[in-house]
């Protein structure tokens, strides 16, 4: 895992720390949306919250992770899938959240309904939730 880390970092022109491996490897290691306080319960006191803070805000502007906002209102962080970059995000998918283990999950293989704004709006960005029982929990 740490070859995947110190690409990951480099392909998005991040500078490697012992902080963004260490927050990279969560990441990687739970593959669902996480909040900065589940990060902060996984370093343990190792990094303190501003430093968390300004490496998710690093990794969103390069492209690395991107924000999944649930039901609750709460921030939620999830790698992004090959393809974004500084420039752009292509982070347009479907999140689901689970009732039972409150899990949230990017769900990138499953078609987005068309939406067909009226005359004068331009969609910039979409958030797609989806609520019910995931397929660990049914």
């Amino acid at each position: 895992m740490e070859a995947q880390v110190k690409d990951l970092l480099k392909e998005h022109s991040l500078r490697l720390t012992q902080g963004r491996a260490d927050v990279i490897s969560i990441f990687l290691n739970r593959n669902v949306a996480i909040s900065h306080g589940d990060i902060e319960s996984d370093v343990d006191g190792k990094y303190d919250r501003v430093t968390i803070y300004r490496t998710l805000k690093s990794f969103l502007e390069k492209g690395l992770i991107h924000k999944v906002l649930d039901d609750t209102g709460a921030t939620r962080y999830a790698l992004c899938s090959d393809g974004c970059s500084e420039v752009s995000h292509q982070h347009n998918h479907i999140h689901f959240k689970c009732q039972v283990c409150n899990e949230t999950t990017c769900l990138d293989n499953v078609n987005i309904p068309d939406v067909n704004l009226p005359s004068g709006f331009k969609m910039s960005e979409s958030n797609y939730l989806i609520t019910g029982t995931c397929n660990k929990c049914s």
